[in-house]
Order: C-alpha cells, then structure tokens, then sequence
C-alpha cells in the first residue's frame, strides 16, 4: 500500500482511476481538491489519487481529509524533496526552481507503484507542473492541466511575445509609460500597462521564465480546466476555445462542495458566535492570504487602522505573529489563526473583505456577494484588482495602483479612515457596490448550480474521462 493511501475497494475492470497532483501550495491545492471532490461526486465509478508531499499530507485540513471517502478519493505521497511550506516566500524563485526538478522523479516512482495496482486512466496537473506533459504523453496517459488563475493572466502569458513586439517587455521605469493600455492581446479587454507590472518588471525576470515555459507546454495536453466560470471572462475564454485544438472548460471554483460548507451553520465555534452578535453587514473580514505578506511596518498600521476605525472586524493571522493572535478580541473585533473563509463571507453580519487579490479569495467573495477592498501584494493578485475594482465594480483599490517594493506607506490614520467609508452604508457609493455585488452572486450561483455554464463544463469534463476510460 502507498505511503498516505488507502486501498481501493473498486476492482480494476470497473473503476476509472484519476491521479490529480496540484502545484504544492495552499491556493493551488484546495482548487484542485474540491475539484477532486465534485468529479468524486459526478463519476459513480471513479477513483481518484491525490498525490502530495508529505509535509503537505500533514498540513492538509481536516476537512478535507474528513471528506476523502476511502471508496472515492485517498492520497498518495512523494518525499519532501522541496522546500518547507513555511520557508517558500523566504526564495520563492529557490522555491519554484526545486519544484521544477526534484519532484518528477519521486512523482514518476509513485505512479510505477500505482499502475501496479490499478491503471492510471488519467491525470490532472497543475499547470505549474511543466514536467508532467512530458510523463504523460510518454506513459500514454491522457494530461488535463488545471490553471488556478484568471484566464486574463493565462492569456498574457500565452501571447507574451505581443507584448514584447509592442515594446511593453521590459520596462525598467513605469513612470514613462503614462496611461498606456494593452489592447492587442485577444480577449482581454483594454488593461493598463500598471495593471500588469508584476509580469513586465525587472523583478520578474526570475519567475516569469518558468510561468512562460508552463504555458508553452499546455499545448502537449489533453484538456485545459480554469477554475473561474465562463460568465466572469468570456471573450478571453471563447478566444482560448479558438486557440487550443482540444477541449477548454472554464469549471468554475468547485462550489458544489463549497456551497454545502457555507449553508451548514451547525457548528459551535467562537467567531462565528461572536458574528452572530454584529449588526446585518456590519463587520470588515481582513485577510491577506496564506502566502506572501505586506512588510513588519505595513501590516502594523494596517491592523492599527483595522481597529481604530471603529468598525467591527474580524482579523486572520497566520500564526506568524505578523497579524493578531489566536482568538483574540482586539477593540471592536477579533482576531484569529485560522477561520472557515466561506462560511464568514456568506454570514450576513459581513460587509466588505479586505483582501489581497487572490483568485481564490476572490471567487469566494463573489460568490458570498461581499464587496472588496483591494490590497493586492504580488503577479496575478494585481490584475485581479483590476477586474474587481473596474470591471465588475465591486470593490475599491486600498491603496494606489501597485508600484512594486518602493511604495510609500500608507498609514493607520489614512487605513481607520478608508475603512469607514469602505463600510458606511448609508453612503451612496458604498449602496451601489453592495447592489452591483449581490448582483454578480447571482450570475456566479447561476453558473455553478445544476444546469449552469460550469456543471454543464464539470459534466463534459467527466464525459472525457470516461470516454478515456473506456477507450483504455
């Protein structure tokens, strides 16, 4: 038996085994596992194996580990041949290069065992695994990669030498650039170069060649999967549908799994409480990710500003001392080391969430009908931004656009005083925000609910699989 697995109960003629690796890090990991979980649920003879680290095996949530039913999902192992999660951001670019060439062997030595036992039928990868086209097409195993971020961002990095004929790579000084807008890359609507500074700086030279060389090999795949629906981006994707020869599917986040979480109040935990003490959308949620943060000087006057602006709060930390502590009551809110992010946002105490961008996060405020402030931090965050704030007009920039590391600080006076008009829902602006938001609910819980652009997406997808299956 596998380190970390359990032994399927389904013989080998009847069972279509799927072996789903993710990219080893907190946002590319829960995607690709409520992924897992609504094909679980679709497929009545589906097995899937879920391989990660070990050290990864251990941070995983109870939750999920609750929900991986033996006769449907287990998970497999590969040694800790990486860095430790709690290091990465110290060298990301450290960090990213050992997944891109230690993981492959330990990876191809767990899936010898696994063929042992039962056939792979197919894989799903994270795109960021550029190595694992490669395995598949040579063991003859069918790829879908699963791509965690905007199509905005797959498609820049897609057609990134469009950028380089129209001289917007590199750019060395943003402040020559003025109101310049990218409007030659298709599907994407008109974006401010500033909008996609992340990917033409200087300092991207050390990621953006690995982010360019996985895009690249996506066309060595079988299927491409986004984890945002269809309605959120649809030129880009109908522009994507054209480009690739096999089958584009914008799934949505998974929310069939999600959906069940945020509906089951049935639990005693003290924030939740303490939520349902605060007055209909009264309350700012903060959090800023589980991986990158803001710097020491920073994150103290934002969480100073949080509190003195005398509005109800709730406040993640991340156990590293940087926000807060563990159940903590701070003025007129509370902080914590860890909270249920949907079930928050859904709770109707909650008014606006500062976030730092991330697809994920932002998909789950969409889909609670939260407005945003926008404190993006780094790559696809500050696109994301964009998109919330002047596309679906369902948030404001926390700050000016992103400048890179020399930003000057913003401080706890300027952040008390940007949250009370964040939250004053008497103002007019703030009203418009909160209608346009819940609108947008509506559109998102349209496309993930039975019958939606996303389930109909999910019930091709598996149609594939199972075809693959049979034709095995």
């Amino acid at each position: 038996m596998l380190p970390g697995a359990e032994n399927p109960t389904a013989s080998a003629g009847s069972t279509c085994h799927v072996l789903a690796m993710p990219y080893p890090g907190r946002g590319h990991i829960n995607p690709m596992m409520n992924l897992c979980r609504s094909l679980s649920s679709k497929h009545p003879n589906i097995l899937i194996t879920f391989v990660v680290t070990e050290e990864w095996l251990a941070l995983i949530g109870p939750d999920h580990k609750a929900a991986a039913d033996s006769d449907k999902i287990r998970f497999a192992t590969v040694p800790n041949v990486i860095p430790s999660e709690l290091v990465r951001a110290k060298d990301f670019p450290g960090f990213v290069k050992a997944v891109t060439t230690k993981l492959q062997a330990p990876f191809e030595m767990v899936l010898d065992e696994l063929e042992l036992e039962l056939p792979v039928n197919t894989i799903i990868a994270d795109t960021y695994l550029l190595w694992m086209s490669e395995v598949g097409n040579r063991r003859g195993i069918p790829v879908a990669s699963l791509w965690t971020m905007s199509a905005s961002v797959f498609s820049v990095f897609l057609h990134f030498d469009l950028l380089r004929q129209h001289r917007h790579y590199p750019i060395e000084d943003f402040s020559g650039v003025g109101e310049e807008t990218v409007d030659y890359i298709p599907g994407l609507p008109p974006t401010p170069i500033s909008d996609l500074q992340p990917f033409i700086s200087e300092a991207s030279r050390q990621i953006l060649p690995v982010a360019l060389e996985c895009i690249s090999l996506v066309s060595r795949v079988q299927c491409l999967l986004f984890t945002s629906p269809y309605e959120f981006e649809p030129n880009l994707f109908d522009a994507l549908k054209r480009h690739f020869a096999f089958s584009v599917y914008p799934i949505g986040p998974s929310i069939p799994y999600l959906k069940l979480q945020a509906d089951d109040t049935i639990i005693n935990v003290q924030y939740l409480q303490w939520l349902d003490a605060q007055p209909k959308a009264s309350v700012l949620y903060v959090s800023m990710g589980s991986f990158l943060s803001a710097s020491k000087q920073q994150t103290e006057e934002i969480v100073a500003g949080v509190k003195n602006s005398g509005v109800p709060f709730l406040l993640v930390s991340r156990g590293d001392g940087t926000i807060g502590g563990g159940g903590e009551r701070r003025g007129e809110g509370m902080a914590v080391p860890w909270c249920d992010q949907l079930r928050v946002l859904c709770h109707d105490s909650v008014g606006g969430f500062w976030t730092h961008c991330g697809l994920n996060s932002t998909l789950e405020a969409v889909f609670a009908g939260v407005p945003m402030l926008c404190w993006p931090l780094a790559w696809d965050q500050i696109p994301n931004c964009k998109s919330i704030v002047d596309d679906w007009k369902v948030g404001r920039r926390a700050r000016k656009r992103w400048v890179g590391g020399g930003e000057e600080l913003v401080t706890r006076d300027e952040v008390a005083d940007m949250v009370r008009r964040f939250m004053d829902s008497e103002n007019g602006e703030v009203k418009g925000m909160r209608e346009r938001a819940s609108e947008l609910r509506g559109v998102f819980r349209a496309a993930v609910a039975d019958g939606g652009s996303s389930d109909v997406g999910l019930d091709c997808f598996v149609k594939d699989i199972s075809n693959q299956f049979r034709a095995s």
